[in-house]
C-alpha cells in the first residue's frame, strides 16, 4: 500500500523520538505504563474512543448506533469518518494487521 504524503508540520525530530519510544514498547503492560505517564487518562480514552468509532464505521454501523455505544459526539464520529475516507489509510492499515493477528491466533 503506497504511503500518502505526511503532514510536514507533524513530521519533526521530537515526533520521531516519540514514535521511536512507542515502537520500543514490547507488550500491552508496557503500553499502559508508558501512556499513563505521557498522556492524561482522558487523552487515552479519547484515542481509544476514536479507534472504536473507526472500527464501527468500517463495519457499517450508523452514527446513532456509534454515539449510543461509545458516547462519541457526532462531531467526533464525523471527524473519524473523514479520516477513514480522506486520510492516510492508517486506520485501515492497523485494522488489517489486527485481523491478520486474530486469524493467526
Amino acid at each position: 500500500m503506497p504511503v500518502k504524503a505526511m503532514n510536514m508540520k507533524l513530521h519533526t525530530e521530537a515526533v520521531d523520538y516519540l514514535f521511536d519510544a512507542i515502537l520500543s514498547l514490547k507488550n500491552r503492560d508496557e503500553c499502559y505504563t508508558f501512556f499513563e505517564d505521557v498522556c492524561t487518562i482522558n487523552e487515552i480514552l479519547s484515542l481509544s474512543q476514536r479507534f472504536e468509532v473507526a472500527a464501527m464505521l468500517r463495519s457499517g454501523k450508523t452514527y446513532l448506533d456509534i454515539a449510543e455505544k461509545t458516547g462519541a459526539s457526532t462531531a467526533t464520529i464525523s471527524r473519524v469518518n473523514r479520516s477513514l475516507n480522506y486520510g492516510n489509510d492508517g486506520y485501515d492499515m492497523v485494522f488489517k494487521r489486527l485481523n491478520t493477528n486474530e486469524t493467526a491466533e
